[in-house]
């Protein structure tokens, strides 16, 4: 069972204040606003398990994405319980340069990484000459800081336009899975690499915080674009349809099962993707891609994200008017991860 809600089109109730209830149960569902606390330490039997599997299967990540007209950048810290690694990317979206691709690994716990619970903490990564923030500022919002020898980042993200969603569910072979994802944030800052410097003002930023108790191997695809007043999330994997959603004018909406139509011999061709309720229906072209494949013998992973632009139509539900997209910067994703 993976916890995938039916879909309604009525608006989705607001989070609670917790995701564990005080009896230990997982409250699941789709919701929209910002999660208080995304902590499994007080889950109950099913749901609980001994101290050893939950350090091996508690995974968690945060994930920002940074678009302009000019630049396309991504960035992000996980938390494999055994390890923390980061990655981040620079792609200049006017000549096709891949300007920076990085990624690092680090130690568990506190020597390299600490990992907000939820959106509303802080997350970092420090180690050797590599240094990422993701912070919550006191005006509202959040800053991103990177800091390494390929790139710098200097971004703000925030206030919000439009309604987080709040993802919980059953994973099949693991436990619960939990993730908060953002709409189009109006975004300001810079980004600095080795052949320019490119302003972040009037850009859109969006972000991904994630916190489960995942099977030993997890697989999925993903795609994710936004503007201020529209945006998406799919997904098709571990997850179902549980994070499923369309933004549209400040409102949230979920949205049914995922289907990606995607040449795996030539990830570079255009992904057609579409949902089963008949709500999202585009076309993505891919620009460029960040690629890694890892083998730990302990753990391995096989990852390609490719960034590009989604040509459409998007609604908020079957009988209601479909809304254009027309070249919405974003990415997919196809990941494989054994840990």
């Amino acid at each position: 069972m993976n916890g995938a809600a039916t879909v309604n089109a009525a608006a989705l109730p607001p989070a609670p204040p917790a995701i564990v209830g005080p009896d230990g149960i997982p409250l699941l569902g789709r919701f929209a606003g910002p999660a208080q606390g995304l902590d499994w330490a007080r889950l109950a039997p099913p749901y609980a398990r001994n101290a050893l599997w939950r350090r091996l299967h508690h995974k968690r990540w945060h994930y920002v994405a940074l678009v302009t007209e000019e630049i396309f950048c991504a960035v992000a810290i996980v938390d494999l319980g055994w390890m923390t690694t980061c990655f981040g990317y620079a792609f200049d979206r006017s000549d096709g340069d891949m300007m920076a691709n990085f990624s690092q690994d680090g130690l568990p716990g506190r020597w390299s990484a600490t990992m907000a619970n939820d959106a509303g903490g802080a997350s970092r990564f420090a180690r050797r000459d590599t240094h990422i923030g993701i912070v919550p500022i006191a005006a509202g919002g959040w800053e991103l800081t990177v800091h390494c020898p390929w790139v710098e980042i200097g971004a703000r993200f925030g206030a919000i336009p439009a309604p987080f969603l709040l993802a919980t569910g059953l994973v099949r072979g693991g436990s619960v899975h939990a993730t908060q994802k953002s709409g189009g944030l109006p975004l300001t800052g810079e980004v600095r690499t080795w052949r320019d410097e490119y302003s972040l003002d009037g850009g859109v930023a969006s972000f991904d915080h994630s916190n489960g108790l995942l099977p030993r191997e997890t697989g999925w695809r993903w795609a994710s674009a936004h503007s201020l007043d529209a945006g998406f999330n799919l997904q098709a994997g571990y997850f179902g349809a549980c994070e499923n959603a369309v933004w549209l004018d400040g409102a949230v909406h979920p949205l049914g099962a995922a289907r990606f139509i995607v040449d795996r011999k030539d990830i570079m061709q255009p992904w057609h993707i579409f949902t089963e309720d008949d709500c999202l229906d585009v076309i993505f072209t891919p620009e460029a891609a960040r690629r890694e494949t890892r083998n730990l013998r302990i753990a391995a992973s096989r990852y390609v994200q490719p960034l590009g632009t989604f040509t459409g139509w998007v609604r908020s539900a079957p009988d209601a008017p479909k809304r254009a997209i027309d070249r919405l910067p974003g990415v997919t994703e196809d990941h494989f991860a054994r840990w």
